[in-house]
């Protein structure tokens, strides 16, 4: 089951980071400018976005895996129309059913797992679930981007359409095993389904999962799907084959923490959100270093930015760790695609926002739409600036969110939580005594 969820997710991550690698192409293909490819890429996350609640509820009444298959063969047929789309409203049909099918495949092989694995072990899985599944972006970097460049649009996308065939497959032949006795899946009705998400909407946990979702996965879903390759092969000068070298990058750190982070997670719960405002923090340091920097930035400190947003992938696993916590496995699937809504809700306004910045200083300087001008590193400097009005709006939030459940936990349980510095004076003071 674990093989069958990471399997589905990391070609789900492919479909989803297809076009990043295709920008240029797309560019010139269709005949559009900045603001109408992130419109391209954005509506994929809109009806991503959109979808998270109402398959959330569908998870709780029809289970995870009949939702994996049915996203896989949405995402199969979004891609097939991508390929030979003639005309930009084709293309964007073809990113609708791309979105929907995603957006049924991560919290169903989240929910897939927490009907096979619990207690510790469960952050631990999750985290390498969504580890393993970034490999899908090495994927599309390096072999999606090869065939794009040696067969053409067309072959390329419908090869890319094949995989999720493959999946469908996958689900139907292996997908079979009955869930543990304890938890095996019964059908709920909708209005017990709606009921239950109401319950999670309400909870202060499922809130502070979302913004913590929010925080910190959306300037590297918004770099790895679209602007990160323009930003890097032409911003920067490093071309197609370095941009995808460089964006390789992210899943190695990703692979590394990830682990990590689960550890971390499930060895100190009441700290997660300490770990969310450190790579938060991490990430908006090293952002200002590298636009601020004069001149061309060195690519040690491109590798270090890469490095740093890389982590907030894993990151926002947290996110989901808190749904579970605070919420019962009934309507576990709901919490998760209400906590799912907020990182992709940030990173399609990101997107967005850079896109209409980037056509706006084109504009300014003469407005002649030629990549090397549209995507140069200047009018990057400029546009990269949305991402600290979105996610710092995101971490006001996440402490507002984070009080309310604190106060929760206390009322509900007489646990207490003490800031981290309290907490950290107290084991100084304790191992000084002993």
């Amino acid at each position: 089951m674990f093989g069958i969820a990471v399997f589905a997710y990391l070609i789900a991550i492919l479909q989803r980071s297809s076009l990043g690698v295709a920008a240029v192409e797309a560019t010139d293909r269709f005949g559009i400018a900045a603001a109408e490819l992130s419109v391209l890429a954005v509506v994929q996350l809109v009806i991503y976005a959109a979808l998270q609640v109402p398959v959330g509820v569908m998870i709780d009444r029809v289970g995870p895996r009949f939702l994996i298959g049915l996203g896989a063969l949405l995402m199969c047929l979004g891609q097939a129309t991508l390929a030979v789309a003639p005309t930009l409203s084709v293309a964007i049909i073809g990113r609708v059913l791309v979105g929907a099918g995603d957006a049924m495949t991560f919290i169903s092989a989240i929910r897939l797992l927490a009907s096979w694995f619990d207690g510790r072990t469960l952050p631990i899985l999750s985290q390498l679930l969504g580890t393993v599944g970034q490999m899908g972006q090495i994927l599309s970097a390096f072999p999606l981007a090869i065939a794009l460049h040696t067969w053409g649009w067309t072959p390329t996308y419908l090869s890319a359409a094949s995989l999720s065939v493959v999946v469908v497959i996958v689900v139907v032949v292996l997908g079979r095993a009955k869930e543990p006795s304890a938890v095996v899946h019964q059908a709920q009705s909708w209005g017990s389904s709606l009921h239950h998400l109401r319950e999670s909407l309400n909870r202060p946990g499922t809130q502070l999962g979302f913004w913590a979702h929010f925080v910190t996965q959306s300037s590297v879903t918004m770099f790895t799907l679209l602007w990160g390759f323009p930003f890097l092969s032409i911003g920067l000068g490093y071309g197609p084959t370095g941009a995808a070298a460089v964006l390789s990058l992210i899943v190695v750190v990703a692979g590394i923490s990830g682990p990590i982070l689960g550890i971390l997670s499930a060895r100190y719960p009441l700290r997660r959100s300490n770990l969310v405002l450190g790579i938060v923090s991490a990430m908006a340091v090293v952002w200002s270093v590298l636009l601020l920097w004069p001149g061309q930035p060195p690519l040690w400190l491109v590798l270090v930015l890469v490095a740093v947003i890389a982590v907030g992938g894993p990151g926002s696993m947290i996110g989901f760790d808190y749904a579970r916590t605070f919420n019962p496995m009934r309507s576990y699937g709901s919490a998760s695609g209400v906590v799912n809504v907020g990182g992709f809700t940030a990173t399609f306004v990101i997107m967005l926002l850079v896109g209409f910045v980037l056509d706006a200083v084109d504009r300014s300087r003469g407005g002649s739409g030629v990549p090397e001008q549209l995507y140069s590193l200047d009018s990057f400097r400029i546009a990269f600036l949305v991402q600290y009005l979105i996610i710092g709006s995101g971490v006001g939030f996440l402490l507002h969110a984070r009080r309310r459940t604190r106060r929760r936990m206390l009322d509900d349980g007489g646990i207490s939580v003490a800031p981290l510095w309290v907490a950290l004076v107290r084991r100084w003071r304790r191992r000084r005594a002993d």
